[in-house]
């Protein structure tokens, strides 16, 4: 577990040093090391990266002030849209341009409509989703790698793989305990045992 963590600070310091050779070279390094930890695999993470790009290009090539409203999450070639806009146009929209890139299995469609869209505490929800992946992160009874989260207006939305139902309890648990937490809102699949 120890090697687990050591490769998940090379990968959350690889922004910060990947402006050196040697800081690149690390960076790459422990990304691929975090990808092949995964469930998913090396494979699997690149596919997802090559999704959540192909839909933010779409996104930017229609409307740039859509990267800004709508948070998208890849996983296993499952997109989750997030966010708040202010008509159902817009978040039509949003779903119709993922389901244009080429690889999509599933569009989850989380995306809010409120006129009030502007008035979103990013600050607040940032802390959220960085105070959870920190819990589950040091927590040795969860796979954490395997989890993505993102929290809007207070609602955490997790999508991944767990290893078991306990396991994903666990998750939501830790969920819980954080302040301004109002819901939690799981697309997480629970792991085939083969």
């Amino acid at each position: 577990m120890k090697y687990f963590r050591l490769i998940l600070v090379l990968f959350f310091a690889y922004p910060l040093g990947a402006c050196t050779p040697i800081g690149a070279v690390v960076g790459v390094g422990a990304v691929a090391g975090v990808a092949a930890y995964q469930e998913r695999g090396i494979d699997g993470v690149a596919r997802d990266i090559k999704i959540a790009t192909r839909i933010k290009d779409r996104f930017f090539q229609h409307d740039h002030k859509l990267l800004t409203d709508i948070g998208i999450e890849v996983y296993e070639s499952r997109v989750l849209l997030t966010g708040h806009v202010a008509d159902e146009n817009i978040r039509a929209t949003a779903v119709r341009l993922s389901w244009q890139a080429d690889g999509v299995q599933e569009v989850i469609n989380e995306i809010i409509v409120t006129p009030d869209g502007s008035i979103i505490d990013t600050a607040r929800d940032a802390w959220i989703t960085g105070s959870l992946q920190s819990k589950i992160t040091f927590d040795d009874d969860i796979l954490a790698i395997n989890y993505a989260a993102e929290t809007v207006g207070g609602v955490v939305y997790l999508i991944g793989i767990a290893q078991s139902e306990a396991e994903l309890e666990r998750v939501k648990n830790h969920a819980r305990s954080i302040s301004y937490v109002q819901r939690i809102i799981s697309h997480v699949r629970i792991k085939q045992v083969e």
